[in-house]
């Protein structure tokens, strides 16, 4: 193994579910030298990549595809406001999560329902009032144990936020 495979491998170890641009930038690499690179480490087995629609995220091997669900929805601002904010006071309602993350409601609503649909988010009805529950509560202690602060401080523009989410 190259250092140039160590290299890529390692900031993938660091920062499971990043995305090509990430790696371009942390590494200096240029786009072509990167992409065979990328290949080549997924050929051997060394990262895994998960493809969705335009975008390709990229994990260590022992990432399952669980964890890969959750690593996606931690690596992007609302989502990972949404999950926090009911891992520290499960079974909000829908008007609690809008005040707690500071978005619009149509932005909460997109997201949420993103969550539900992905198994990480499950709504309860609790006399008469829509309350949203974590789902995978162990695994996410889990995750955000192991992957601090990869995972939690990454600044991430809003704007990656719209864009993602198509």
């Amino acid at each position: 193994m190259t250092d140039r495979d160590s290299q890529i491998q390692e900031i993938i170890e660091k920062n499971p579910g990043i995305q090509f641009r990430e790696i371009m930038r942390s590494s200096g690499l240029k786009n072509g030298v990167l992409s065979h690179y990328l290949d080549k480490l997924e050929k051997n087995g060394i990262i895994k990549a998960t493809r969705g629609p335009r975008q390709v995220r990229f994990y260590p091997p022992q990432i399952t595809e669980d964890e890969s669900i959750v690593i996606k929805a931690l690596r992007k601002q609302t989502p990972r406001d949404l999950l926090l904010a009911l891992v520290k006071e499960d079974g909000l309602e829908f008007s609690q999560l809008v005040k707690e993350v500071n978005k619009s409601p149509s932005t909460v609503s997109l997201y949420l329902s993103q969550l539900v649909d992905d198994g990480l988010v499950e709504t309860k009805f609790v006399q008469l009032k829509k309350r949203y529950h974590i789902k995978v509560r162990d695994l996410i202690d889990k995750l955000v144990e192991d992957y601090r602060p990869s995972l939690l401080e990454k600044p991430t523009s809003g704007f990656e936020d719209i864009v993602n989410s198509f």
